[in-house]
């Protein structure tokens, strides 16, 4: 009576390799897949931290528009046009709007989608947009660390 070799044979091992290989592709597969899920979730929860942001400040600005301690009469809003909005607030009480430091623009330029503030000199943006590959793009004011809003 004849033993069976012992070992494996050359067949075995190439079905083991063959079978590792597999299980070692689709592994890296799903982790590149969730890892891209978790890069797209990051951008989105920026995106939505830099939106909020945006509003919160443009809310600030819209509430304190008009304030006039001495009565002088003082217009709230300068300028309100489809794409562009001009804001002012008497803060030092003198009666005038000074345009370096009282007045805030708010403009949407055409053919772009990123939201300017413009308060006397000191500009910043927040883009509102989608870039081309789906994942949300944007900066937000430079001392501010930048966000991307949906």
């Amino acid at each position: 009576m004849r033993h069976a070799p012992a070992g494996y044979s050359l067949v075995d091992l190439l079905v083991a390799l063959a079978v590792g290989g597999g299980l070692m592709a689709s592994t890296l597969t799903l982790l590149h897949l969730g890892l891209r899920a978790w890069v797209w979730g990051a951008a989105r929860v920026e995106a939505q931290q830099s939106a909020r942001y945006a509003v919160e400040r443009l809310a600030g600005e819209l509430r304190e528009a008009g304030y006039d301690p001495t009565v002088a009469g003082i217009a709230p809003v300068v300028l309100a046009e489809p794409t562009r909005v001009v804001f002012q607030r008497d803060f030092n009480g003198n009666g005038v709007v000074d345009p370096t430091r009282e007045r805030v623009t708010y403009l949407l330029r055409p053919g772009e989608t990123i939201l300017r503030r413009d308060a006397g000199g000191a500009r910043s943006r927040w883009s509102s947009t989608c870039g081309r590959s789906g994942s949300p793009t944007s900066t937000a004011p430079a001392p501010r660390r930048p966000i991307r809003p949906r």
